[in-house]
């Protein structure tokens, strides 16, 4: 399988930058050696190629392509502002808490912040063409972008029925299914793709999500979750090794798509939505079965029995806080891949906690600066992914700001509740996690313990 640093699930690696000037805001003092010779071609590009072009190209949904020098310099002042000010690219990550060691970890460092800013206030610089880095290869928007981490197309392709958006609309929810055709043997996935239609889909679904369920006899606990989006996410690539089990029969495909065309003048006719499913060949069985990403809430609208916060708990009273907390304890072993909180509008925090049996706490996980407009999966590194014991107890810990401190609430004075609109409230923790016997768990656990422990230099 191909597999690329960048090439993550869901590596949200945008820089949204407003179009109207900003003003230039006080960066710390980074020591920057000979700060005058920075340029694009030889320090400013391998930053953005790596970091941001992902989303900022031609044919994606960022507002302007970052590629060039051209395009970049015209664009220069914003940029500053926004990674100086560390809003983008979006990873709002406490680094002061919890596992550190992400895959798809896209924040600069202080030394490529003082970079860019000093590009900027030197008079951006563009330097010499041969020192300009490889241009990194991406499919055009209506291109599926994990084929290139997979190295081929997908095996399996299934569309949403067609729905019309209507232009300045409420929010809307399509929940159409579709008939999934029998496979004949069970098959094992490797990496699916939510994929709106191209272009203006992308501008109109906010996040959505696909089941598969079976009649009781495929031993199928609540059906199959075979792909989900959201801004920020739109793919996954399970890790070499680890596949999710489709049963052989067939079923039908249950579609779960939130609709906003808040931002959008025309009606969008007959939006369809695809997901392109990667299998391991038929007969292969990876090591390890995962359940993909699990949703861990209860929510009284779908009936989901993996318990986080009680939807009917969420009453936020006007200009004030509200903190919830729920558990989930394992009663297997467990590896955990990656987390994702789903909060709405007036979320600030959520964090995930491991209570381990022998009464040891450990924060594994925290977002401090959660923003709505951003669904970022926080991929943990191979070997730094949480390796969790039978017993063990999940805490969440979700934190809402109603008051006129958080930029994107819409109304502070109002009481908030439950709901799906976006200016009500959810709490929602999307974990990936993969289930192990007990000879499984011990051992990655004896493989990571003989590990060597790395020599201070």
């Amino acid at each position: 399988m191909k597999r690329t640093e960048a090439g993550s699930a869901g590596a949200a690696i945008a820089v949204a930058l407003a179009l109207a000037a900003l003003p230039a805001p006080a960066v710390a003092q980074v020591t920057f050696a000979a700060a005058e010779q920075v340029t694009f071609a030889k320090d400013v590009a391998p930053i953005l190629y790596q970091n941001c072009v992902e989303c900022h190209r031609p044919g994606s949904f960022a507002p302007m392509s970052l590629l060039t020098y051209e395009e970049a310099r015209r664009y220069a002042r914003q940029i500053r502002y926004r990674v100086s000010e560390r809003q983008m690219p979006p990873w709002h990550v406490d680094k002061t808490l919890g596992i550190q060691d992400f895959a798809n970890d896209v924040s600069l460092s202080d030394e490529e912040i003082a970079t860019i800013v000093a590009w900027v206030d030197n008079g951006t610089a563009r330097g010499n063409d041969a020192d300009m880095p490889p241009v990194p290869e991406f499919g055009d928007g209506r291109a599926w972008q994990a084929e290139l981490l997979v190295g081929r197309p997908p095996d399996l392709i299934v569309k949403s029925s067609p729905y019309t958006v209507p232009a300045r609309g409420q929010d809307q929810w399509w929940n159409p299914t579709v008939k999934w055709e029998a496979l004949g043997e069970d098959r094992y996935l490797l990496a699916y793709e939510f994929k709106p239609a191209y272009p203006h889909g992308l501008e109109v679904v906010h996040h959505g999500h696909a089941s598969l369920v079976f009649p009781s006899d495929q031993g199928v606990r609540g059906g199959v979750g075979i792909a989900h989006y959201g801004v920020g996410k739109g793919y996954e690539v399970f890790a070499d090794g680890v596949g999710m089990r489709i049963p052989a029969g067939e079923g039908i495909v249950d579609w779960n798509i939130h609709y906003s065309s808040l931002h959008v003048d025309t009606d969008t006719p007959d939006d369809v939505v695809e997901i392109g499913l990667w299998f391991y060949p038929r007969g292969e069985t990876p090591e390890l079965a995962t359940e993909g990403e699990v949703l861990f809430r209860v929510d009284r609208e779908n009936g989901y029995d993996r318990p986080m916060n009680r939807a009917n708990d969420i009453l936020i009273p006007p200009n004030g806080y509200q903190v919830l907390q729920g558990v989930h304890v394992l009663e297997e072993p467990a590896l955990i891949g990656s987390f994702r909180p789903h909060l709405h509008t007036r979320g600030k925090e959520m964090s995930m906690e491991a209570i381990y049996p022998d009464g040891r706490r450990e924060v594994i996980g925290k977002v401090s600066d959660y923003k709505h407009i951003w669904q970022v999966g926080y991929e943990y590194a191979e070997d730094s992914k949480p390796l969790l014991p039978k017993g063990t107890v999940l805490l969440f810990t979700s934190v809402f700001d109603n008051t006129a401190d958080n930029p994107l609430n819409p109304d502070p004075n109002q009481w908030v509740v439950f709901g799906r609109r976006g200016p009500d409230e959810m709490s929602h923790m999307w974990v990936n996690i993969t289930y192990l016997s007990e000879g499984q768990y011990e051992e990655i656990r004896a493989r990571r313990e003989a590990r060597p422990i790395a020599q201070a230099n």
